[in-house]
């Protein structure tokens, strides 16, 4: 059966299906009417299951962003979750936010998307799918009309493959140091108020005094996840990275 490629034919009648946080039947509403807010504040489209030999890993992922668990279907979709969570122009996001409906070119198309992410400069529509794949017809022509509806409303629709490995692995260890809860505000406001433009990693530990050292890493650390400090994040993190100073979330 031939694949239908929307560039070569009108996307029409597109509409929206959104499930509430708070449960309840999912309401099917015009795309181009459906506020944001209400796109962003969605429950996750697909329940998530669990079995014996099933071939995706999913789970959840307590996200600083959120400040809540957001759901993930795969390993790829977690590495793509962790850049999110980890921008500091990124203020929200929400996986699998809505099932779009399509008439492309007399033939009912469906969709959910992998995220929804909230950014500075505008809502971005996000789907995740290993490299491989993305030249499948399939896979194209649906990526293709989802562009075009995306388009319609001034949004940006990004398809995200497999991120640097060294940057993903870097995000994993950083994000140990996401929830600013475990960290003290008198330590973390002496460590925003040292001078450490230039310094290195290794001796960021040593600024500020009558603290041990573990925890003046620790809150270093945290400082780079929350975007107070930047750095070097493709080669592997080391006592050698040095630190420039950014705006913090």
């Amino acid at each position: 059966m031939a694949v239908v490629v929307a560039s070569d034919l009108a996307v029409r009648s597109v509409t929206a299906s959104v499930r509430a946080a708070g449960g309840g039947e999912a309401e099917d509403r015009v795309w181009d009417t459906v506020p944001v807010e209400v796109l962003a504040a969605a429950a996750p489209w697909r329940t998530f299951r669990w079995y014996l030999g099933q071939r995706h890993y999913s789970g959840v992922f307590w996200s600083s962003t959120q400040r809540d668990h957001v759901v993930y279907e795969s390993r790829l979709e977690l590495a793509v979750l962790l850049a999110a969570d980890f921008d500091v122009s990124v203020s929200a996001i929400a996986a699998q936010p809505f099932l779009l409906r399509a008439d492309v070119g007399g033939v009912t198309r469906r969709h959910v998307p992998d995220y929804l992410l909230i950014t500075d400069t505008g809502p971005v529509v996000v789907d995740v799918k290993p490299r491989r794949r993305l030249e499948r017809p399939d896979v194209a022509a649906t990526f293709e009309w989802t562009r075009e509806v995306v388009g319609r409303r001034g949004w940006r629709f990004e398809v995200r493959s497999e991120p640097p490995l060294t940057r993903t692995e870097n995000l994993r260890f950083l994000a140990g140091y996401r929830r600013d809860w475990l960290f003290d505000p008198v330590l973390l406001d002496a460590v925003r108020g040292a001078d450490l433009h230039g310094a290195s990693l290794g001796e960021a530990v040593n600024c500020v005094s009558g603290w041990p050292q573990p925890l003046v890493r620790s809150a270093v650390l945290h400082l780079i996840w929350s975007g107070h400090f930047l750095v070097d994040l493709d080669r592997g993190l080391s006592a050698s990275h040095t630190l420039t100073t950014a705006v913090a979330r």
